[in-house]
């Protein structure tokens, strides 16, 4: 699941639609590669001017926000044009809710290990797998047939 937290000072996403017009875009990035759409999850996170420091100093002038965007459902390989060509995704999608607003920011992409996600207790299905294309279509997990070799030795 992509989990994308925004760190910003309190006011600078104040609207629901600011946030809902955001939280699209960032959702297309994995849409757009035939992700279901509810494994993208945004989290605004506001911060009082005096929990926010950077270098260690309380920031007067223009708003930072931080961006932390965790990976789970696709591993990219290690190849420096994928890791470009996502990076570039994530930068179109900042230019009109961060960039053009002149806030600074900076960002970093973690990706988790697979075998250690699900989803209400569902081992999510491979990547472009029937059974995904299932929960693409429905929008929701929806329980499925699948290997528990592994699962079951370990119980």
């Amino acid at each position: 699941m992509p989990l994308w937290q925004i760190y910003h000072p309190v006011g600078t996403y104040k609207d629901p639609a600011s946030k809902a017009s955001f939280a699209k875009d960032i959702t297309k990035i994995y849409t757009d590669v035939g992700l279901p759409a509810f494994y993208v999850v945004v989290n605004f996170v506001p911060l009082q001017k005096e929990d926010l420091l950077v270098g260690g100093e309380f920031l007067e002038e223009n708003p930072f926000i931080r961006i932390v965007i965790t990976n789970i459902a696709i591993k990219m390989p290690e190849i420096d044009e994928v890791y470009a060509r996502f990076t570039s995704s994530v930068d179109k999608v900042l230019q009109p809710h961060i960039a053009e607003r002149g806030y600074d920011w900076e960002y970093h992409v973690a990706e988790t290990d697979r075998r250690l996600w699900k989803i209400n207790g569902l081992i999510p299905p491979p990547w472009k797998s029937e059974q995904e294309q299932l929960w693409v279509e429905q929008n929701r997990a929806v329980p499925y047939d699948h290997d528990m070799k592994l699962y079951d030795q370990v119980q």
